[in-house]
């Protein structure tokens, strides 16, 4: 039987667990047993939980997506104009919290999850939507077809983080910058374009 007020963490240490897990073995071949030892409880307490392991990995997910829009809320608090706020978006996307090779093979299994499972092909939507959405409001202010500059950042980004989760080397740590040159780049080609 489950301690009463213990639920928040235990939770807290599963969905850490899960991120743990599949960042080693970079796949979703994890039995709950192992993420529930890892948590340091039973796999009948993780069940008890969460059901099953793909609801701990969408939990994992919701977590990552959470804290990544804290980052960005965080981030355009600090700009002042369109340039820096594409580049803190741009930024909070490869910070540590959700840059790490635990996380992007997490992010690629999440992926592959949400071909199968429509919470995880929801939350990926969701993400997504955001994402353009956040990209989409300051390439308005910045070039004259935002959509398609948008579509090519968009494509970045994913392609960063697929290039991380399949490499050996794990994530580049200056794959930020190197983004924001690009979205430079495509932004002063797109107005370029226009003239």
């Amino acid at each position: 039987m489950p301690k009463v007020g213990m639920e928040p963490e235990r939770r807290a240490a599963l969905v850490s667990a899960v991120i743990d897990e599949i960042g080693e073995a970079r796949t979703l071949d994890v039995t709950v047993s192992k993420i529930a030892k890892r948590a340091g409880m039973s796999s009948g307490l993780a069940h008890h939980y969460f059901g099953s392991k793909e609801q701990m990995l969408i939990a994992a997910m919701r977590h990552i997506l959470g804290v990544f829009s804290q980052r960005v809320v965080a981030g355009l608090a600090q700009t002042q104009d369109p340039h820096d706020r594409l580049r803190a978006i741009i930024r909070a996307n490869f910070e540590d919290h959700v840059f790490d090779r635990r996380k992007t093979s997490a992010w690629l299994s999440f992926y592959s999850l949400s071909q199968r499972n429509d919470d995880a092909a929801t939350l990926v939507r969701i993400y997504q939507s955001r994402l353009r959405s956040n990209l989409m409001h300051e390439l308005r202010l910045l070039c004259p077809d935002p959509a398609r500059v948008e579509r090519a950042l968009s494509s970045l980004i994913d392609g960063v983080y697929l290039r991380a989760a399949l490499g050996n080397a794990g994530p580049d740590p200056s794959a930020a910058e190197t983004v924001i040159q690009a979205a430079d780049a495509l932004i002063h080609a797109n107005t370029q374009r226009s003239v």
